[in-house]
Parts: C-alpha cells; structure tokens; sequence
C-alpha cells in the first residue's frame, strides 16, 4: 500500500502540474533555487552524516565522490534548476499541422509523459536535476535514489517540496521513495498504471536489474566505455590535453575516457607523451603488446626523495576493451588505420561517447560518420557529454539506445506528443 499511495498521489499531481502555465513553473523552480541555498548548512550536514556511513563501510573512492556534496556542488544544483526555468517550455507546441483533403487539419502537439519515475545510486545532486526536468515538461516525478544518499535525498525532496508548497501547488509534485530495500525497488519497477516510464541512472549493475524486472517502459541510460583516437595527423599537444581532460578531470562519472586508441603512424611520437601524462596523473595503463613497453619506459615518476620508480603499467586483456573503469585506470592500443579504429570502438563500446583528435577533415567526417554512439566528438573532450553543457539546463540522464531519446536527457526526451484534430463537421463513410 506504501507504493500505491506514492503512485496515486504522483499521478493525482501530473494531472495539475501537466495544465500550469509557463510563468508558474518558472516560479516554483526559482523557490526551489532559492531555498536549496538557504537550507545549504543543513543539506550538508546530511550529506556528513551519509559520507560518514559511506565510509564505514568501504565505499570506494570514486562512490564517495558521487555522493559528496558541497557549496560549490549545491550551487551548481540551484543554478541548474534556475536555467532550466529559463528554457523555453516545449508543452503546448504545435509540431505540425496539415491539411486533409476531407478538410480535417490534423496536428501534433506536445505533451507531458505524466508520471516520470527514476532510480538512481548514490548522486544527491540528480535529485535536484530531475525533479526540475520533470517539472518543466508538467510531469509528477517519484525518485527512488540509493541507500547510501538517503540521509541528504530526504533534505533535498522535503525542501522542494516545501518550496513547491509555498507557491500554491501541489508538493506531490515530488516524492521520494524513502523504502530503500531492495523489495521495494522491484515492487516500484512494476508500477504499471502508476508510472508512466522508468530512467535508472547510475552502474551497469543498477542498469540491468532494472531493464530485467521492470514491467514500465524503462529508457536505458549511463553506462559509458568511452574512447579517444589519436590519429596520424592529430596534433599533439592537444592530443595531450584532451585525453588528460577525458580521463583524470573526473573519473568517476560516465562520460570520462576508458580507452585510448593511437594509429600507428604516430604512436612512437604521441604514446610516450600521453603514456608520460598518464603516469604523471597516476593513472594504471592496462597496455596491448605495442603500447606495453613504451608506457614502462615513460612511466617513471620522481618520487619525494628523488627516487625514480615505474608507474603501474600492465598488458591488456580481451576485458579490459570493455570495462568501464569509473577509476584511475585506462586501456591502451595502438591501431594500424582509422578503420581499425572504428571497429575497435563499434566492438566494445556501450553507445555513449567517442572522440577523435585529428587533422585530416575526412577522417573526421568517416569517425562521425561510422561510429555508433550517442555523442561524437572531433577535437575536443568527451567530458562535454552532459545536459548542462549541451545547453539542457541539467540532466536525467544520459540514453544510450536509440528509441525515442539518445544522448543527453533534457525538457525534450520527457515529452509525449498527441494528435489534435480540427473538423468543421466530417464524418467518415
């Protein structure tokens, strides 16, 4: 019954959120801005508390990331919800309209989903970012986020929702699943008639459980084995600093570099550049026959006391091309041509984000061409691969298949559309 009646109330609340007028939105997303950063002191004293569990029971480090918050994370938080409230509201468009020769003038027209559910692990800051979507788009959210983050996901939700309050609209508009066992969730997959479509977001683990069992229409997101070439003609210094940016700028999260690829006709000029790079970033290479011994020969740090010793370099294995690693860690091969690059990348990746760094403008324009990802990038970092960066306003996730959303989720991808009919008295024959 506890489900039930988070799913009546949500789909009680989709009906009145799904009628307000853009101006009303916008006000309510401005108040939960704004009260975001008045209850930050106490936002983080629970997020301590979380962290403090975390802790205690070994969470990894790149986990510990993902669940930290702190003033700067908590304005990025608000000033999403406050750029989102300045995007242009998609409800209510008129996509297309023609003309039948009976006279009918059929069109299409956007609407809200209804009721958007999402299950997400230990990241506080998706709460904020997908209640504000949501809300945008007129869609009543529930938010199953992770055990680890429930001390500072309560926070958060209860002072959305008393910010939504205070603007005179329902706060169901918003409801956090605060059940956080594992029955709970599985029985919140299967809320068919309540909820209208499911996101996960977070591991390849929590992405599978829920594509598995779920009953809802469930768009897949996130997982992300992302790659950049180096090709021949690539210039090297940016070479350098977009693979550094890719991997080491932020490891834990879905859209950093697992994989580097280098062509042949460049690798014993670029590999001991980027191989020092790495090193230096204290990452782990997991290096093919070609890359092995070049790494190991530049992999040596200075230590405090002035000793040199080899940075951790080891031979790939066939796992290695497909893990994502969400650590300091990264796959290193060397390729004899653009082509085997492709391949390489089409075999292994899990449909997020790929780059090349290159010189050549048909090289360029076959990678973007032929490589099958969500987000393909000549000469610049696959860490753009992100709602807010892409101009969205934030995020509710990243989809990596293809049926109606791919890429970066923003107000569009929470969008159904429905036909409008005008008729001046038809009837069919």
């Amino acid at each position: 019954m506890y489900l039930v009646e988070i799913g009546e109330k949500a789909k009680l609340a989709s009906r009145e959120v799904g009628v307000l007028g853009t101006s009303k939105k916008n006000e309510v997303l401005n108040a939960c801005a704004d009260a975001i950063m008045d209850s930050a002191t106490f936002i983080l004293g629970e997020n301590k508390r979380d962290l403090a569990e975390g802790r205690k029971k070994d969470m990894p480090e790149h986990m510990l990331d993902r669940l930290l918050l702190t003033e700067s994370r908590l304005e990025d938080m608000a000033t999403g919800l406050r750029e989102i409230s300045n995007l242009p509201d998609p409800i209510g468009e008129v996509i297309s309209m023609s003309k039948r020769p009976n006279g009918l003038l059929i069109g299409q027209k956007r609407v809200p989903m209804g009721v958007i559910g999402i299950i997400y692990e230990a990241r506080p800051n998706v709460t904020t970012d997908a209640f504000g979507l949501c809300f945008k788009t007129g869609n009543a959210v529930i938010l199953k986020g992770g055990s680890d983050a429930i001390n500072s996901n309560i926070a958060i939700v209860n002072i959305l929702r008393r910010a939504i309050n205070s603007c005179g609209v329902t706060e169901d508009a918003v409801q956090l699943i605060e059940d956080t066992s594992h029955e709970t969730a599985t029985e919140f997959m299967k809320m068919n008639g309540y909820i209208d479509v499911l996101i996960p977001r977070g591991g390849a683990g929590l992405i599978q459980t829920v594509v598995k069992n779920s009953t809802v229409p469930v768009i897949e997101t996130g997982v992300g084995n992302c790659h950049v070439f180096v090709d021949e003609s690539a210039n090297l210094d940016m070479a350098v600093k977009i693979v550094k940016n890719a991997k080491t700028q932020r490891m834990s999260v879905c859209n950093a570099c697992e994989s580097l690829l280098v062509h042949r006709g460049i690798a014993d000029k670029a590999l001991p550049e980027l191989t020092r790079m790495l090193a230096m970033s204290n990452i782990e290479m997991h290096c093919d026959d070609k890359s092995l011994d070049i790494a190991k020969e530049n992999a040596l740090l200075e230590n405090k006391d002035g000793e040199s010793k080899a940075g951790s370099v080891l031979p790939a294995t066939e796992e290695d091309w497909g893990t994502e690693y969400l650590d300091a860690k990264i796959s290193i091969k060397v390729v004899d041509d653009i082509d085997e690059a492709i391949d390489h990348i089409n075999k292994y990746n899990t449909g997020h984000s790929e780059a090349i760094v290159t010189e050549n403008y048909d090289n360029a324009q076959k990678f973007l061409d032929r490589v099958d990802a969500a987000a393909v990038y000549v000469n610049a970092s696959t860490r753009f691969t992100d709602g807010f960066e892409f101009g969205f306003g934030g995020e509710i996730g990243i989809s990596t298949q293809k049926l109606h959303a791919r890429g970066p989720m923003g107000l569009l991808a929470l969008t159904s559309y429905k036909y409008i009919i005008y008729g001046n008295g038809q009837v069919r024959g």
